[in-house]
């Protein structure tokens, strides 16, 4: 296995206690609470052909991210027709899903440590659920954040909806008022309702504001949107390398890179070390 840490430099990293048996249980450092995946080139691997069909089909350059475009257009009737658009493309491909190596091993080690699994993609439903159901049968993922959340990555909203899903928060008077304040402008893409509705932030049974807390958890994805909304959360962000996002592996938001999925398995038994954020 080869392991990498970002930011080599730097001598203040995020850690998690190791969890091979025993060891957790006389470490100070924070455990480790649950992981959230992406899916298209991360659990299974990268189709990115289907990109470059989106954009063509929606008329855009590769400047312009396909979300944004689509929110972009002025009329509901638009968006929903190129919405169908990419869905279409999404479908095709599918078939062609193919699983990351390392997969069912990792997943099998998460299990049996009894961590809690989550998936945060800008993926629509059908081929994240062709995927579980084709590689991942009898393996839970909860919960299950795509398109239909609002806003996606590289906002952090889903993370943290995710984080308070697992009642993972933090109360305003733990924040402190100037963090708050940055975690709602945050969130403060989606409007009011979207945003109550989806539960990126709430208040607790004594009224107090309380948003997810995601200092826990690792995101794992292989694009800057992944490593940038789990920056944001505050999770600590895994990039699954390949020939294409080589570049993002001295990011200032990523922690860890690995080559394959199970080298993880290693990595979470030893103690995960990453870059600590400031």
């Amino acid at each position: 296995m080869r392991r990498y840490l970002s930011a080599m430099a730097s001598a203040n990293r995020r850690r998690f206690a190791p969890l091979k048996e025993a060891a957790g249980l006389t470490s100070n450092l924070p455990k480790l609470r649950g992981v959230v995946f992406d899916v298209d080139g991360t659990l299974c691997e990268p189709q990115n052909q289907m990109f470059g069909e989106m954009r063509s089909v929606l008329g855009i350059p590769k400047t312009v991210d396909i979300l944004e475009h689509i929110y972009s257009l002025p009329t509901p009737e638009a968006q929903h027709a190129a919405q169908e658009a990419i869905r279409a493309i999404e479908r095709r491909n599918m078939a062609e899903q193919v699983a990351q190596p390392g997969l069912a091993t990792l997943m099998a080690y998460l299990d049996s440590k009894s961590i809690r699994k989550g998936i945060c993609t800008r993926n629509y439903e059908l081929p994240v659920t062709h995927l579980l159901e084709k590689f991942l049968q009898g393996t839970t993922f909860f919960p299950i954040v795509t398109r239909d959340f609002r806003p996606p990555k590289p906002d952090p909203a889903g993370i943290l909806f995710i984080s308070r899903s697992w009642g993972l928060v933090r109360r305003s008077e733990e924040l402190g008022r100037e963090k708050m304040e940055e975690m709602k402008e945050m969130v403060a893409d989606a409007d009011e309702d979207a945003r109550v509705k989806e539960g990126a932030m709430g208040t607790d049974g004594e009224g107090h504001k309380e948003i997810g807390d995601a200092s826990h958890l690792l995101m794992v994805g292989d694009s800057i949107d992944d490593m940038t909304a789990g920056r944001r959360a505050g999770a600590a962000t895994v990039l699954l390398i390949n020939d294409v996002n080589r570049h993002l592996a001295e990011h200032e938001h990523t922690d860890l890179v690995i080559e394959r999925l199970d080298d993880l398995v290693g990595v979470l038994e030893e103690g995960f070390i990453g870059r600590q954020v400031s």
